[in-house]
Protein backbone atom coordinates (compact mmCIF):
# COMPACT_ATOMS: atom_id res chain seq x y z
CA UNK A 1 0.00 0.00 0.00
CA UNK A 2 2.69 2.51 -0.80
CA UNK A 3 0.44 4.31 -2.88
CA UNK A 4 -1.34 5.64 0.21
CA UNK A 5 1.56 6.65 1.75
CA UNK A 6 3.17 9.00 -0.61
CA UNK A 7 1.45 12.27 -2.32
CA UNK A 8 0.43 13.17 -5.28
CA UNK A 9 1.45 15.72 -7.77
CA UNK A 10 -1.32 18.33 -7.05
CA UNK A 11 -1.41 18.72 -10.65
CA UNK A 12 -2.46 15.26 -11.24
CA UNK A 13 -4.95 15.42 -8.41
CA UNK A 14 -6.85 18.17 -9.20
CA UNK A 15 -7.20 16.77 -13.18
CA UNK A 16 -8.52 13.68 -11.44
CA UNK A 17 -11.56 15.38 -9.43
CA UNK A 18 -12.28 17.81 -12.31
CA UNK A 19 -13.24 14.60 -14.51
CA UNK A 20 -14.62 12.39 -11.93
CA UNK A 21 -16.51 15.75 -11.01
CA UNK A 22 -17.56 16.32 -14.65
CA UNK A 23 -19.06 12.29 -14.80
CA UNK A 24 -20.75 12.93 -11.48
CA UNK A 25 -22.55 16.11 -12.85
CA UNK A 26 -23.46 13.90 -16.09
CA UNK A 27 -24.88 10.86 -14.04
CA UNK A 28 -26.76 12.81 -11.39
CA UNK A 29 -27.07 16.25 -11.70
CA UNK A 30 -26.11 18.96 -9.64
CA UNK A 31 -24.92 18.30 -5.76
CA UNK A 32 -27.37 19.99 -3.40
CA UNK A 33 -27.21 21.08 0.20
CA UNK A 34 -26.76 18.50 2.56
CA UNK A 35 -28.77 15.96 1.34
CA UNK A 36 -27.32 12.70 2.21
CA UNK A 37 -26.35 13.99 5.75
CA UNK A 38 -29.83 15.53 5.90
CA UNK A 39 -31.80 12.33 4.95
CA UNK A 40 -29.92 10.15 7.37
CA UNK A 41 -30.35 12.55 10.00
CA UNK A 42 -34.29 12.00 9.19
CA UNK A 43 -34.51 8.63 9.38
CA UNK A 44 -32.76 8.42 12.65
CA UNK A 45 -35.21 10.65 13.59
CA UNK A 46 -38.01 8.39 12.66
CA UNK A 47 -36.64 5.20 13.90
CA UNK A 48 -36.39 7.21 17.27
CA UNK A 49 -39.83 9.24 17.12
CA UNK A 50 -41.86 7.22 15.01
CA UNK A 51 -44.67 8.83 13.59
CA UNK A 52 -44.08 12.05 15.57
CA UNK A 53 -41.85 13.27 13.49
CA UNK A 54 -44.73 13.55 11.03
CA UNK A 55 -45.89 16.55 12.74
CA UNK A 56 -42.67 18.42 11.92
CA UNK A 57 -43.47 20.27 8.48
CA UNK A 58 -40.06 20.10 7.57
CA UNK A 59 -39.98 16.02 7.73
CA UNK A 60 -43.72 16.23 6.57
CA UNK A 61 -43.63 18.57 3.13
CA UNK A 62 -40.11 19.30 2.52
CA UNK A 63 -37.74 16.31 3.14
CA UNK A 64 -40.22 13.17 3.91
CA UNK A 65 -37.40 10.52 5.44
CA UNK A 66 -36.72 7.65 2.71
CA UNK A 67 -33.90 5.05 2.51
CA UNK A 68 -33.87 4.68 -1.33
CA UNK A 69 -32.37 8.66 -1.65
CA UNK A 70 -29.20 8.36 -3.30
CA UNK A 71 -27.53 10.53 -1.90
CA UNK A 72 -27.11 8.89 1.49
CA UNK A 73 -25.24 6.47 -0.49
CA UNK A 74 -22.78 9.24 -2.16
CA UNK A 75 -22.15 10.27 1.83
CA UNK A 76 -21.57 7.28 3.19
CA UNK A 77 -19.20 6.44 0.05
CA UNK A 78 -17.10 9.13 1.00
CA UNK A 79 -17.11 8.61 4.88
CA UNK A 80 -15.98 5.15 3.64
CA UNK A 81 -13.38 6.20 1.15
CA UNK A 82 -11.66 8.54 3.45
CA UNK A 83 -11.49 5.66 6.17
CA UNK A 84 -10.20 3.09 3.64
CA UNK A 85 -7.48 6.00 2.39
CA UNK A 86 -6.45 6.59 6.34
CA UNK A 87 -6.21 2.70 7.25
CA UNK A 88 -4.37 2.00 3.79
CA UNK A 89 -1.82 4.83 4.65
CA UNK A 90 -1.64 3.53 8.43
CA UNK A 91 -2.81 7.25 9.70
CA UNK A 92 -5.70 6.46 11.24
CA UNK A 93 -6.48 6.42 14.80
CA UNK A 94 -9.17 7.28 17.07
CA UNK A 95 -9.21 10.70 18.86
CA UNK A 96 -11.98 11.75 21.58
CA UNK A 97 -11.60 15.18 22.89
CA UNK A 98 -10.31 15.32 26.72
CA UNK A 99 -11.16 18.73 27.95
CA UNK A 100 -15.06 19.71 27.93
CA UNK A 101 -14.03 22.89 25.30
CA UNK A 102 -12.91 20.97 22.58
CA UNK A 103 -16.44 19.06 22.57
CA UNK A 104 -18.20 22.50 23.29
CA UNK A 105 -16.25 23.69 20.17
CA UNK A 106 -17.07 21.00 18.11
CA UNK A 107 -20.70 21.42 18.82
CA UNK A 108 -20.71 25.15 18.26
CA UNK A 109 -18.99 24.50 14.91
CA UNK A 110 -21.00 21.68 13.76
CA UNK A 111 -24.23 23.69 14.95
CA UNK A 112 -22.57 26.77 12.67
CA UNK A 113 -21.48 24.72 9.72
CA UNK A 114 -25.19 23.05 9.79
CA UNK A 115 -27.28 26.55 10.14
CA UNK A 116 -24.57 28.23 7.25
CA UNK A 117 -25.35 25.09 4.63
CA UNK A 118 -29.31 25.58 5.21
CA UNK A 119 -28.79 29.45 4.59
CA UNK A 120 -26.69 29.04 1.70
CA UNK A 121 -28.62 26.53 0.43
CA UNK A 122 -25.42 24.32 -0.36
CA UNK A 123 -22.38 22.47 1.60
CA UNK A 124 -19.03 22.43 1.19
CA UNK A 125 -18.53 19.49 -0.83
CA UNK A 126 -20.50 20.74 -3.83
CA UNK A 127 -18.98 24.45 -3.44
CA UNK A 128 -16.02 22.75 -4.38
CA UNK A 129 -16.88 20.11 -6.82
CA UNK A 130 -20.03 22.05 -8.34
CA UNK A 131 -19.41 25.83 -7.98
CA UNK A 132 -15.71 26.36 -8.50
CA UNK A 133 -15.26 24.27 -11.63
CA UNK A 134 -17.93 26.18 -13.29
CA UNK A 135 -16.09 28.94 -12.57
CA UNK A 136 -19.25 30.50 -10.26
CA UNK A 137 -18.59 33.19 -8.44
CA UNK A 138 -20.40 32.65 -5.49
CA UNK A 139 -18.51 29.15 -4.88
CA UNK A 140 -15.20 31.55 -4.88
CA UNK A 141 -16.51 33.35 -2.12
CA UNK A 142 -18.17 30.90 -0.59
CA UNK A 143 -14.64 28.96 -0.65
CA UNK A 144 -12.78 31.93 0.75
CA UNK A 145 -15.82 31.94 4.11
CA UNK A 146 -14.73 28.63 4.06
CA UNK A 147 -11.20 28.93 4.08
CA UNK A 148 -11.15 32.45 6.41
CA UNK A 149 -13.17 30.28 9.10
CA UNK A 150 -10.74 27.39 9.29
CA UNK A 151 -8.06 29.57 10.00
CA UNK A 152 -9.91 31.63 12.56
CA UNK A 153 -11.25 28.08 14.23
CA UNK A 154 -7.60 27.07 14.26
CA UNK A 155 -6.37 29.97 15.85
CA UNK A 156 -9.16 29.75 18.34
CA UNK A 157 -7.90 26.05 18.89
CA UNK A 158 -4.59 27.02 19.26
CA UNK A 159 -4.59 29.24 21.63
CA UNK A 160 -6.82 26.75 23.89
CA UNK A 161 -4.28 24.60 23.06
CA UNK A 162 -1.29 26.74 24.61
CA UNK A 163 -3.62 27.78 27.81
CA UNK A 164 -4.51 31.36 26.52
CA UNK A 165 -7.89 31.03 26.27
Amino acid sequence: MEFFRKTLDPIIALAAIAVLDIFMFLLMGAWTVGGGETMMTGLMAQAVLGDELDRIPFWSVVFPPHADYWKIYISLGMLFGAFVGAVASKEFYWRVPRHLSEWVLITIGGLLMGFGIRLAYICNVSTFFGLMPEMNLGGYLAMSGIIAGAWVGSMIYKKMLEGDV
